[in-house]
């Protein structure tokens, strides 16, 4: 279990060993450290000398972008739960002795405040007298404690017994033989763009090259409503503002002497093609076209062409059959299907038993298939579109209420309420739709109320309330839990064309009648999408069906 919150971890190993300890140096830390774990880098950093070590400015290299670009992707591999975020302060080419107010070659004129306090510092380095332990965590320590701000009383803990236990297995890789100890071009002004949902490693390497590449302003363009479209599952893209809050957060605990400028983007160029002052876009191999076009729109405005500086894409080692060989926003935001986004807020009016899901989604979005594979599981299906038949029943009181407000003209020739022509009554008129639904509604809710406490008398433990209109209709009161599914509106209106025999048109009226699901999904407690093929959705739902077990 772990015994830290936050931690710090000093490397010490040179830069060219380095990307070989990488791996079972985070393994080890994860084994103490829950939550963050920062990582500061200083080669060479002896704490055994005698005297107390200081922090030093490291010159940027184009080794340290590559050792950035390992560390960002083995996290990804060995320790995904942790929040891993390398500090780059003391990163950037030798200040002129004297210069500023800080002593010369100290990063640090003051320690760093971070925004989450470390309560543990870790270090890679290799101790090779047993009896100089201590005194070199008090060393480690107060070297920690120059640079940041740390918890009171911080602890210590060397890492190199782990890692002599690795190498003894001979796990350790093979070192390139070819080493890239070159200095890195920088430049004034840099900038990148993109959504920046779920911040991931793949988000971390270019924002830390990025910083790595910027000696004064950043300049960061986030995907605004306009540009998310397009994305897959964008019904789960963070909000606007918490992507930006967590990247400034990122941004100043990893450099925070950058002018950092974060601006939405509503069009796939933003600022990049106005702003005269910006030298370099970093880009990866899949989006280097996206800045060649920015260049050419440059050129359109008269402006020099920025410098492309291209990273590497990380490789996710865990991604299942309908995500990216990349690692991704959409493959995390794929993950949260069939899990609990936001817990239930609890229902002391509901008896604990049967408990109660409302399933909901858009025409088309498949809640019917999913619903009844939850029957399949055990649950207690109540399908609201069957109720809403027998409310229009002859000699039902929802009948002759309709009867009484919309004509003797909407009935067949068995008296029995044709549906078609009352939808054409109230389609399009907010003000008859809602008198229809007014008397409706509420009886279908009087219904579901006693095919629960029939499910109740019969023992059952889970009932799926299948009702396209849950949210609309207010019916949350009488469910403990929300689900929605959601599926692109393309895709929903291609459903429904060849379901129903409708067209195009028609179905996206239909559509644009009801909720949107970016809508419907600030009411889920579980989200689900029938976007793949059956055999995913049956994954998710088995996901959430085990899940819920657990809750209930």
């Amino acid at each position: 279990m772990s015994m830290f919150s936050t931690g710090i971890l000093v490397l010490t190993s040179p830069l060219q060993t380095l990307p070989l300890r990488i791996a079972p140096v985070l393994s080890s830390a994860a084994q103490l450290v829950d939550r963050t774990l920062y990582v500061h880098l200083h080669p060479g950093l002896n704490l055994t000398s005698g005297t107390q070590p200081r922090p030093v400015f490291i010159s940027p290299v184009v080794d340290l972008s590559t050792l950035i670009t390992r560390l960002y992707n083995n996290a990804a591999d060995v320790c995904g739960h942790l929040d891993v975020r390398v500090l780059l302060t003391n990163i950037r080419a030798q200040p002129a002795a004297g210069g500023g107010n800080a002593a010369p070659n100290c990063p640090f004129p003051t320690p760093q405040p971070l925004f989450h306090s470390p309560d543990v510092v870790l270090t890679d380095f290799a101790l090779q007298d047993p009896h100089q332990s201590n005194q070199v965590q008090q060393c480690l320590e107060k070297y920690t404690g120059h640079c940041y701000v740390c918890g009171p009383g911080i602890s210590s803990v060397l890492l190199h017994p782990q890692l002599v236990e690795l190498q003894e297995k001979g796990d350790e890789p093979k070192c390139d033989q070819e080493q890239k100890a070159g200095p890195m071009e920088t430049y004034s002004d840099v900038v990148v763009g993109g959504t920046f949902d779920r911040l991931h490693g793949a988000h971390k390497t270019l924002l830390s090259i990025s910083c790595l590449l910027a000696n004064r302003r950043f300049v960061i363009g986030v995907c605004d409503q306009a540009m998310l479209k397009k994305k897959v599952l964008k019904e789960l893209i963070e909000p606007y503002s918490v992507r930006v809050q967590r990247l400034q957060e990122f941004l100043q605990d990893t450099k925070p002497s950058l002018q950092v400028e974060i601006l939405p983007l509503e069009d796939p160029f933003g600022v990049s093609i106005v702003d005269p002052l910006l030298k370099c876009i970093v880009v990866s191999e899949e989006t280097r076209k996206g800045g060649e076009a920015v260049n050419r729109k440059r050129a359109e405005n008269d402006l020099p062409p920025l410098v492309l500086h291209e990273i590497q894409v990380l490789k996710d080692a865990h991604r299942n059959e309908i995500e990216e060989e990349k690692i991704s926003s959409s493959s995390l935001r794929s993950r949260l299907l069939g899990t609990l986004l936001n817990p239930p807020k609890g229902s002391p009016h509901l008896p604990p038993t049967p408990y109660v899901i409302g399933l909901t989604g858009s025409s088309g979005s498949g809640k019917s298939s999913v619903a009844k594979q939850l029957e399949v599981l055990g649950a207690v299906r109540i399908d609201c579109d069957k109720l809403g038949h027998e409310v229009y029943q002859p000699g039902a009181h929802c009948y002759r209420r309709v009867l009484e407000v919309f004509g003797s003209e909407i009935l067949n020739e068995d008296k029995t309420i044709n549906r078609r022509v009352l939808a054409s009554k109230v389609f399009g008129n907010q003000a008859r739709l809602k008198c229809l639904t007014d008397i409706v509604w509420p009886e279908i809710a009087i219904l579901v109320k006693q095919a629960v406490n029939q499910a109740r008398k019969e023992g059952r433990g889970v009932c799926v309330v299948d009702a396209a209109v849950l949210l609309e209709a207010g019916w949350i009161d009488l469910v403990h839990e929300v689900w929605v599914i959601i599926i692109p509106e393309e895709e929903a209106v291609t459903r429904i064309t060849e379901r129903d025999g409708v067209s195009k048109e028609d179905a996206l009226c239909r559509l644009q009648s009801q909720w949107p699901s970016s809508k419907q999904v600030k009411y889920a407690n579980v989200v689900l999408s029938t976007l793949w093929e059956s055999e995913v959705t049956r994954k998710q739902v088995l996901k959430a069906w085990n899940l819920l077990q657990k809750r209930i």
